[in-house]
């Protein structure tokens, strides 16, 4: 029987994502996708006095796709504007314990995703 090549952390993270969902009211919305795999992530945030105060994304894609979503809005909440724009796909990965190489891109989809509603957000400024 094959094992699972996905890690404890982001197999509760794809079972149970923490802030799924939209924000209809966002200060800044990302919207990447990767052409080759399919996925699609949108992600929403609130920003109040330079931080970001909420965040939900809704992501169609794999299992890596869902929980590197997932682990990014975690990571974003509660954080400032200037700490975010510093999460990085290694950070994504290194919450998550690891992702199988082929799913590395994944991580780097999540970061992007903040990246582009953290723009969207300051082009609002």
């Amino acid at each position: 029987m094959p094992t699972c090549p996905y890690t404890k952390k982001v197999m509760q993270h794809f079972n149970k994502p923490h802030n799924f969902g939209e924000i209809k009211d966002a200060d800044g919305i990302g919207k990447v996708g990767n052409k080759q795999c399919g996925d699609v992530m949108y992600l929403y945030i609130k920003v109040k006095n330079n931080k970001i105060t909420d965040v939900k994304f809704q992501t169609f894609g794999c299992v890596a796709a869902i929980a590197t979503s997932s682990v990014i809005t975690d990571m974003a909440k509660g954080i400032t504007i200037a700490q975010a724009k510093k999460l990085t796909k290694d950070s994504v990965v290194k919450k998550l314990g690891s992702l199988p190489p082929i799913k590395y891109h994944c991580s780097i989809l999540a970061v992007d995703a903040l990246h582009a509603a953290i723009k969207d957000y300051e082009s609002k400024q």
